[in-house]
């Protein structure tokens, strides 16, 4: 491999990339707004550049996703216990090319509380493999609880990261419908669907200030990463992958820039470490 190397003055980043791209030519559309190829003009390194709105992308401070880590962040016991109020409601599951999501309408899927403001559960989607990490380990997947104030248009968002292991209750109630979306703007409605399915146990967990982790990469978004690692079978995640166009969508880690990254754990009066 050496003596190649030497022959044909190929970088090994470049071999690479060409074997990424090839993987993917068969199912990537060339007409995508963006996608998740390391080695495309359309990938996360140039998703700031591709549309004047998704400028923050590429210029923002406060983008997501970060590395986490309760030995590095803040201890916070005054952030207090995420609320969560979720409820059934009518469904609608989507595919858009990137993710599989399950979207209710109408804003009767109940909220969470923040801060002493409501925000509304808006929709559930996943990327794999997780976009956060935890002490240096990336997960297999990762579910994102997408939530927005109906006053302030703010956004909150849960973050909970899966290991391997036994099957994800939420996900097996909706199998048989990804395996009917079509690839790339497939919709299905689902009836009622109870939010409160996908378990959220244990109450520590990782809050900062972050984005979106798609174009428009909005900042200003309030992170919630629960601490607590749930557990999917690769079935489960195998799934989701076949559904969507990239088998990859998880955005690669940003820069912290400072920010304060808070965790809190209500056991604990001790301040883990001070910044």
């Amino acid at each position: 491999m050496e003596n190649l190397t030497k022959q044909t003055h190929i970088p090994i980043k470049t071999i690479s990339c060409f074997v990424f791209i090839s993987l993917l030519s068969i199912t990537v559309k060339s007409d995508e707004g963006f996608n998740y190829d390391p080695c495309s003009e359309k990938g996360p390194k140039f998703w700031g550049k591709l549309n004047e709105e998704w400028a923050k992308c590429g210029n923002g401070k406060l983008q997501s996703p970060i590395a986490l880590s309760k030995w590095t962040a803040d201890f916070d016991r005054g952030l207090g216990d995420l609320r969560r109020n979720h409820r059934p409601a009518n469904a609608i599951l989507k595919n858009d090319g990137h993710e599989i999501v399950v979207d209710w309408k109408g804003n009767n899927g109940g909220s969470i509380k923040i801060n002493n403001m409501d925000y509304q559960l808006q929709n559930f989607h996943w990327h794999h493999p997780s976009e956060h990490t935890q002490d240096g380990k990336t997960y297999p997947l990762e579910l994102h609880m997408v939530h927005v104030n109906n006053v302030t248009q703010k956004i909150a968002v849960i973050g909970v990261l899966f290991e391997y292991g036994p099957r994800d209750p939420f996900i097996s109630m909706i199998e048989r419908d990804i395996k009917y979306l079509d690839i790339e703007g497939g919709e299905e409605f689902l009836g009622k669907v109870d939010p409160r399915v996908a378990r959220l146990d244990g109450r520590k967990y990782f809050r900062y200030i972050g984005s979106l982790t798609t174009p428009p990469c909005t900042e200003g978004v309030i992170w919630t990463v629960m601490e607590k690692v749930q557990t999917v079978s690769p079935y489960q995640v195998d799934l989701l992958k076949q559904a969507v166009v990239e088998e990859k969508n998880a955005r690669p880690l940003q820069k912290i820039n400072g920010r304060d990254v808070f965790y809190f754990d209500p056991f604990s009066w001790a301040r883990v470490v001070s910044k």
